[in-house]
């Protein structure tokens, strides 16, 4: 399972049944543990609105790789198992990882489970994050609706985080890429 810990405002959206979306329950039936630990679960997420477009930041805890969904409707909530899955993998396509990365990803996806919020580090990331978003969408006047989802998470993945407890900053992009890399190895045969 991959932990999705949602804010409020996110989690009154969301179809949750016993803590699973009605696509990832059908998932999770179909699926053996792949691993018990797996190390792209951990994941916050908020929802904004920009430009009166529902969107969704989400951010890994230990990464603070970001991934942003844009445009979301009804619909799109009750499948967010696909969504998540779907920008993760073109956000590392747009992010340059190499196949060996790239399958390491594909083989740590698995069905989300949803909790409520709770690391405030996390979300103080993510609400930087969305300050920067915002200025970058005002100050070139653009449509959020006409932007790539995909260019900008690599945007933001490509600016320094700061992580409580930790003395030096944390590049976004450079450490999900080691983090797939350090486990690419786990499903080779």
């Amino acid at each position: 399972m991959i932990e999705l810990f949602c804010t409020q405002k996110l989690i009154a959206k969301l179809p949750v049944s016993q803590g699973l979306l009605p696509e990832g329950i059908a998932l999770n039936e179909s699926l053996t543990e792949k691993i018990l630990n797996n190390p792209l679960s951990g994941w916050h997420a908020n929802l904004l609105t920009i430009q009166r477009r529902n969107c969704i930041l989400m951010v890994h805890n230990q990464t603070r790789f970001p991934l942003l969904l844009i445009g979301l409707t009804k619909k799109d909530f009750a499948v967010l198992d696909y969504h998540f899955a779907d920008a993760l993998m073109n956000t590392l396509l747009k992010l340059g990882a190499d196949e060996e990365q790239m399958q390491a990803a594909q083989d740590l996806l698995a069905p989300v489970s949803i909790a409520k919020a709770f690391d405030r580090s996390v979300q103080g990331t993510m609400n930087q994050m969305k300050g920067d978003l915002e200025h970058f969408i005002w100050f070139d006047d653009l449509n959020i609706m006409d932007c790539s989802a995909y260019k900008l998470s690599v945007w933001l993945a490509k600016r320094p985080c700061t992580v409580k407890g930790q003395k030096d900053c944390v590049w976004p992009d450079k450490a999900m890429l080691q983090l797939l890399t350090s486990n690419a190895s786990l499903f080779q045969n």
